[in-house]
């Protein structure tokens, strides 16, 4: 029989009192002096890092990426270098705007964020379960999530602050229909789409660059919950996708997506009817067909959530040799905003925690800052160029160069077609069935009947506007849903 292990302090102390506070005489008062009191009520105080801003709410697991089709022709990526490759990954899913303790079930896009445990250096494809977004300029993303949140006056969810901000960013009707439809309410992680969502690029062994969206298809099928049956289940069981992930591994049903991508050619973008690097648009798969990657396998749970979930930290500025950036301006933006809230809410040397580090040789000379708990590079130098180590620059590849549209500095207008936010949505609500556009309305019709105040009218007919401008069916029917007549039909 194997010798148990001793109850320790923190610095490795052997305890001899653990639920009894030193104090004076039976009854008290408590010693200052109780040094393990001390240590076990601060961690307690500071177990809660901050909570995430957006994605608090999330799930993650630990799996394999397999390539199943060659690539090479568009990218050097050596992930992708040869047919049958397997590599390491992690995933977190995660709901969007609710909080940490909100139900797994609310009405909301869900997060599908992939890191990739390369060769070449760690690659997150940082997406969600909808291939568009709600705006795409980054400049409104605060203003945007604010309204997701809590009234600053009620402190309560706000259907007003919501729909006020949807009817007066035309951008988002795209977004706002998916969200609305039964995609807004998936059955678990299980069974629902992932994509990239941004435009990024592929570059491949001739310096020659692609663009590209990524898509993971769930290969156990789509299901969908009904609006009524997500908030019997938000009652009931809110952490209802948590618990189906972890029991689905635990079984052994192992979930698999399969990835694929869209390629454009720069002529091609250039040709494009919309601009190609808007995230609040999508790519018509006619024009631009799936072409198959390879299977995402989900197949181990971690073995502690707050290690692995928790602090799991994913940013698209994580890139390898052969995948790049592209124009998108959302994108941009978050290339700044993700590695910066990383650095706030788990410090700043958050990629050297091991669900974020990556698993092969790592050399730089960042040294220092809070909970820095490897040897913080040691007695080596911490300044490049340096006369005594044996690190140095890559030179077998180059940084890639393209040219710009412009060299002009400025705030552009728009071209005509950018201002289009009603071709794609429109077409999307006529490729539903009967049943699906009919469960849309109805998701519409009680999400608006959230709004409230002087200026509910107001908003109201502005939203309506957007929605007859998509599709004058879906329009009618919304409008016929809140009671409203419209004058001539």
């Amino acid at each position: 029989m194997s010798k148990k292990r001793k109850l320790t302090t923190e610095s490795g102390a052997p305890l001899y009192h653990y639920e009894d506070t030193q104090s004076i005489g039976k009854r008290g008062p408590l010693l200052l002096q109780d040094y393990f009191l001390h240590e076990k009520l601060a961690h307690f105080n500071r177990e809660r890092i901050p909570e995430r801003i957006v994605h608090a709410k999330g799930s993650g697991a630990y799996g394999t990426f397999t390539v199943t089709n060659d690539i090479t022709k568009y990218t050097r990526a050596k992930l992708f270098n040869e047919v049958g490759k397997q590599t390491k990954l992690f995933v977190r899913f995660s709901t969007v705007g609710g909080e940490k303790g909100s139900a797994d079930t609310e009405r909301d896009p869900r997060g599908f964020a992939i890191k990739f445990y390369t060769e070449d250096g760690n690659w997150d494809l940082v997406g969600n379960n909808t291939p568009v977004f709600f705006i795409k300029d980054p400049k409104k993303f605060p203003d945007f999530i604010h309204t997701q949140k809590r009234d600053p006056y009620t402190n309560c969810k706000s259907a007003t602050m919501m729909w006020d901000y949807w009817s007066l960013n035309p951008e988002s009707l795209h977004q706002v229909l998916i969200l609305m439809s039964n995609r807004g309410t998936p059955d678990g992680y299980r069974f629902m789409n992932g994509y990239g969502s941004h435009t990024f690029s592929l570059v491949n062994d001739n310096n020659e660059r692609f663009y590209v969206k990524f898509h993971y298809k769930t290969m156990q099928g789509i299901k969908n919950l009904s609006d009524d049956k997500a908030t019997e289940l938000k009652g009931k069981d809110p952490d209802y996708a948590q618990r189906d992930l972890v029991e689905a591994i635990d079984n052994g049903e192992y979930p698999k997506y399969a990835l694929k991508i869209q390629i454009m050619t720069n002529d091609e973008a250039v040709k494009f009817k919309w601009n190609p690097f808007d995230v609040t648009k999508v790519w018509p798969h006619a024009s631009f067909p799936l072409i198959d990657v390879g299977v995402i396998e989900l197949n181990e749970n971690p073995n502690n959530y707050f290690a692995h979930v928790e602090q799991s930290a994913f940013a698209p500025s994580n890139l390898v040799d052969g995948i790049g950036f592209s124009p998108d301006k959302m994108l941009q933006g978050r290339i700044l905003a993700y590695p910066d809230a990383h650095r706030y809410r788990i410090g700043v040397n958050y990629d050297a925690l091991p669900v974020n580090k990556c698993p092969y040789m790592v050399n730089n000379y960042h040294r220092d800052g809070s909970m820095r708990f490897d040897d913080n590079g040691g007695n080596s130098p911490n300044y490049f160029p340096n006369s005594f180590d044996d690190i140095e620059l890559e030179t077998t590849r180059k940084g890639i160069n393209y040219e710009l549209d412009s060299k002009k500095v400025g705030y552009y207008d728009r071209n005509e077609n950018d201002d289009d936010h009603y071709t794609q949505p429109g077409n999307l609500f006529r490729l539903m069935s009967k049943k699906e556009q009919k469960d849309t309305v109805t998701n519409i019709v009680n999400a608006m009947s959230g709004i409230s105040g002087e200026k509910k009218l107001e908003i109201i007919n502005k939203q309506l506007c957007h929605w007859f401008r998509a599709d004058r069916n879906l329009g009618m029917e919304i409008a016929k849903g809140l009671g409203i007549h419209i004058e001539g039909y």
